[in-house]
């Protein structure tokens, strides 16, 4: 009964929305998708994947389909701070695009500076005239971390000489809702690692509007595209994780669905980059896998069209989607050990399977490494 009452809601939202008219007159989802050798077929099968994603029953599927073909009903006004562009490159495949790639190519991208053709007054005054015209209707996306206070001036942007922190702030006021993209913007990433010279900030820091974090370095296209549509079937914000991460995409670490993760149960570790282990695809723990202390889906939805990730390719997770990671994690190819970490986001529960055990303060899995080692080496 309450899944009908909430199918209910979305297809009475979604009808609604189909009677908007378009923000853009091109061509609808279902052209592109043939234009690009994808089927009806293999389109549906997103929209379940996508459904699963989100916890919702399969029925749901139509729904979401529905919801990827409305995309052009909403603009998205994209903002570009202290970054390398990479959380934009994620997304933006040219050589073999993906269903979400090709998705995000049907929203409204009002503003995006790496892929308009503006520029100078021009690109500002678009910026400007999308605000204005979309007052309290776009969805804000921010890339980068934010120099902040009296470190403002060490991002300058466009001819009127604005901060970085002007734009943002600006842009948020009038935005419907606010997704800090990629680590730098949730949480300040590498440019407010130690000791954080430009005094960078995450966006949450620079407005006071709610933000929803969609951390990783990059994160993958399937997580940025994932909150679009979860927009447009709710109205809604996801429901979040202690970090303001949506906890469809964040909510589980990334050692629990690890293909590697048989063998850290058995106690079979790489004990140094192109040994033996490595070549049979041990655990990487030893040599600083952080995936036991990474809340994100890599290991699942993967990079490259879906093809690999880094711990598939041989090198472990640098945990990359947490606060502060270039401090806390370090060094990247040694493991934490019993280093002190705090987590209040970690699940206390996980890892009782022999002796180790993930708390919320501290960390066993070296002790469970070594006797996992010492059992191999008896038998």
């Amino acid at each position: 009964m309450e899944h009908q009452e909430l199918y209910g809601k979305i297809a009475q939202r979604l009808d609604t929305l189909a009677k908007f008219p378009k923000v853009k007159e091109e061509k609808p989802v279902s052209a592109l998708l043939e234009e690009n050798g994808i089927s009806r077929r293999d389109f549906m099968k997103w929209a379940a994947g996508m459904t699963a994603m989100f916890s919702l029953p399969a029925t749901f599927t139509p729904l979401m389909a529905q919801a990827a073909e409305l995309t052009d009903r909403l603009p998205v006004i994209w903002l570009h701070m202290a970054e390398c562009t990479g959380c934009s490159e994620s997304l933006l495949r040219t050589d073999a695009p993906t269903i979400d790639n090709l998705i995000f190519d049907h929203i409204s991208l009002e503003y995006h500076e790496t892929i308009m053709a503006a520029a100078g007054w021009q690109a500002e005054q678009n910026l400007e005239d999308a605000i204005k015209k979309y007052k309290g209707k776009y969805i804000l996306m921010v890339e980068g971390g934010i120099p902040a206070g009296s470190s403002e001036f060490y991002l300058t942007v466009g001819p009127h000489g604005k901060k970085g922190a002007e734009h943002a702030r600006d842009a948020a006021a009038s935005a419907a809702a606010i997704f800090a993209i990629g680590t730098c913007s949730s949480f300040g990433g590498v440019q407010a690692a130690n000791p954080n010279p430009t005094n960078a900030k995450p966006l949450s820091k620079i407005t006071n509007k709610p933000v929803i974090n969609v951390p990783g370095c990059p994160p993958s296209e399937k997580n940025i595209v994932g909150n679009v549509l979860h927009y447009i079937l709710f109205g809604t914000l996801p429901a979040l994780d202690a970090y303001n991460r949506p906890k469809w995409a964040y909510g589980i670490r990334i050692h629990d669905l690890c293909e590697r993760r048989g063998r850290f149960d058995a106690g079979e570790f790489v004990q140094q980059f192109g040994d033996e282990g490595a070549k049979k695809g041990y655990c990487l723990y030893k040599v600083g896998c952080k995936g036991p202390y990474t809340f994100n889906n890599c290991s699942r939805e993967r990079f490259n069209q879906h093809t690999s990730w880094p711990v598939q390719a041989g090198h472990g997770c640098i945990g990359c989607s947490e606060p502060d990671f270039w401090d806390n994690m370090g060094t990247f190819e040694e493991p934490l050990a019993d280093k002190l970490y705090s987590s209040i986001s970690a699940d206390s529960t996980a890892d009782k399977i022999g002796i180790a055990l993930l708390t919320v303060t501290a960390v066993g899995i070296a002790a469970h490494a070594a006797i996992g080692a010492i059992k191999k080496d008896k038998q």
